[in-house]
């Protein structure tokens, strides 16, 4: 019998110094491997932000020109023609604002959703505000006289929501650095 216990002993004596020196491997090791694994953890995110940083920067270019180019003080430039009726002009603006929107819609992907929903919006105001004042006209104005009631109400506004809209994507621009 004697020997039964001296043999648990033993092996109780081995698991006990066993256990232990895992736990002191264990212990000494961790930091290592945590430490190890936060230094591949931040190089897989400098890794992504090398790759999504240019591309979020060109998106942000491009709802930027996409905003200037709906600013209808230069959408009415570059569409106006003479003789052409509300109607026709009402037709080719719209038709200008959503191409350029239909163009830059996978912008979204890489602009935050603040800037996203700035750029919906100041389409929605655009298109609203063309149909408005398209609306009011009488059958036999020009678009001469649609255009300039357009520019006067824009600059009637305390504030220009197109460069409101502007300094909210630069905003958000700035907080990619």
């Amino acid at each position: 019998m004697e020997w039964v216990t001296a043999f648990f002993i033993d092996i109780i004596k081995f698991t006990v110094s066993g256990s232990l020196i895992f736990l002191v491997v264990y212990l000494t090791l961790r930091p290592v491997i945590e430490r190890a694994q936060g230094l591949k953890l931040l190089e897989l995110k400098k890794a992504a932000l090398e790759t999504t940083l240019p591309l979020r920067l060109q998106a942000y270019e491009r709802v930027v020109i996409f905003v200037e180019r709906i600013n209808p003080s230069s959408l009415l430039l570059r569409n106006h023609a003479n003789g052409i009726t509300i109607q026709e002009l009402q037709q080719i603006l719209i038709a200008e604002v959503r191409n350029e929107y239909q163009h830059n819609i996978s912008q979204q992907i890489y602009v935050s959703s603040a800037a996203w929903s700035v750029v919906k919006r100041i389409k929605e105001e655009t298109l609203t505000m063309i149909n408005n004042v398209a609306k009011t006209l009488p059958p036999d104005a020009t678009s001469l006289d649609m255009s300039k009631i357009v520019l006067t109400h824009l600059a009637s506004l305390e504030e220009n929501p197109y460069d409101t809209a502007l300094e909210i994507l630069r905003q958000d621009i700035q907080k990619l650095f």
